[in-house]
């Protein structure tokens, strides 16, 4: 049978299989060539709005509290900052799973990352439950903060009107007369028929569910444990 994307053929496959993969491989490049467009209309988005804030969050130093500013998460030579907000709120009897599953991850890549850019994970609740937690997860390459006394997740979007915490990305950038907020993960909020997908490339759980015969599906959800 004549291939006309590649001339790979995988052991014992049939034409059969080879047609409808040959359709699916087709779908794969232009899904690959929208990723690559939607990157480039990303990083020609103009500087969203100033930070509404310097915000002071507070983060733990050889055991004690102390508080750090939105400008001070910026190292020298490095000007953006990406923070994702972690659903840990001061009523919420746990952590979310699913953000507990996507910053193992993070724990995991940061140190590659933080070579380019800024990182932290901010929650709602009081620093030392926040590292608290961290610790029982063997967290030991993020910059954890907390957002308790300022109104970083209601500001842009992590906290809703009622108090819930939501799962957000946002992008700062540094200029000379200020900080600008970037990019934020407001896919979160758009209409979506099923998952939300807002966080799909940034966490890999979901990406390697999709490759399977069964999906992501809608009854399998991330635990805190599987003991």
């Amino acid at each position: 049978m004549s291939n006309s994307i590649h001339d790979k053929r995988f052991p014992g496959e049939s034409d059969e299989y080879r047609r409808a993969r040959n359709k699916l491989l087709q779908a794969e490049i232009e899904l690959r060539e929208n990723i690559e467009n939607v990157a480039r209309l990303r990083r020609q988005l103009p500087l969203g709005g100033i930070a509404k804030d310097d915000y002071v969050f507070e983060e733990i130093i050889n055991g004690e509290v102390k508080e750090i500013k939105l400008s001070q998460l910026f190292e020298a030579e490095k000007d953006t900052l990406i923070i994702y907000s972690f659903m840990y709120g001061p009523k919420m009897e746990n952590p979310c799973p699913a953000c507990t599953a996507i910053i193992d991850g993070f724990n995991g890549f940061v140190h590659h990352l933080e070579q380019r850019v800024n990182f932290a994970v901010v929650a709602k609740s009081p620093i030392k439950r926040i590292t608290d937690f961290a610790d029982s997860r063997k967290w030991n390459g993020l910059h954890l903060i907390s957002s308790e006394k300022n109104s970083f997740n209601s500001d842009y979007f992590a906290e809703t009107e009622e108090g819930s915490q939501m799962p957000m990305c946002d992008v700062f950038v540094k200029k000379e007369d200020g900080i600008y907020h970037f990019w934020g993960s407001e896919l979160l909020y758009a209409p979506a028929e099923g998952h939300p997908r807002h966080m799909d490339l940034m966490w890999p759980i979901w990406n390697f569910l999709d490759l399977t015969p069964e999906g992501r599906g809608t009854d399998w959800h991330t635990k805190l444990s599987y003991d």
